[in-house]
């Protein structure tokens, strides 16, 4: 109760004006605005960023790639920043780790 009094005090309202939750009621619409951002923009990205980085750490040679240039191919070696990706039969390209994407065909479930 102090701290609010010396709050208001400070900013030259009292308490019967109702000064800081004065101000505050122009703010409820923005921070509406930035709670839905934040719960329907920033967090399922963060959330998709989060799973794109597990699946480059558990990436392994052998597994079927995709780069964001849309080539296919097969990891053929790892290293800290680079992957290196065979194309084609003993076609093999550098590419920089953060741009490749496990493949959607190793995402669905196997069928038999």
């Amino acid at each position: 109760m102090n701290l609010l009094i010396l709050l208001q005090a400070a900013e030259g309202a009292t308490p019967e004006t109702g000064g800081m939750l004065k101000g505050l009621g122009g703010m409820w619409p923005i921070l509406a605005i930035i709670a839905v951002f934040y719960f329907f923009m920033i967090r399922p990205q963060q959330k998709r960023q989060k799973e794109i980085k597990k699946q480059r750490e558990a990436m392994k040679v052998g597994d079927r790639v995709v780069t964001s240039g849309g080539i296919y191919g097969k990891v053929k070696e790892l290293n800290d920043n680079t992957v290196i990706i065979e194309i084609a039969e003993n076609v093999r390209i550098k590419v920089d780790k953060g741009n490749v994407f496990a493949s959607a065909d190793d995402l669905q479930p196997q069928q038999k």
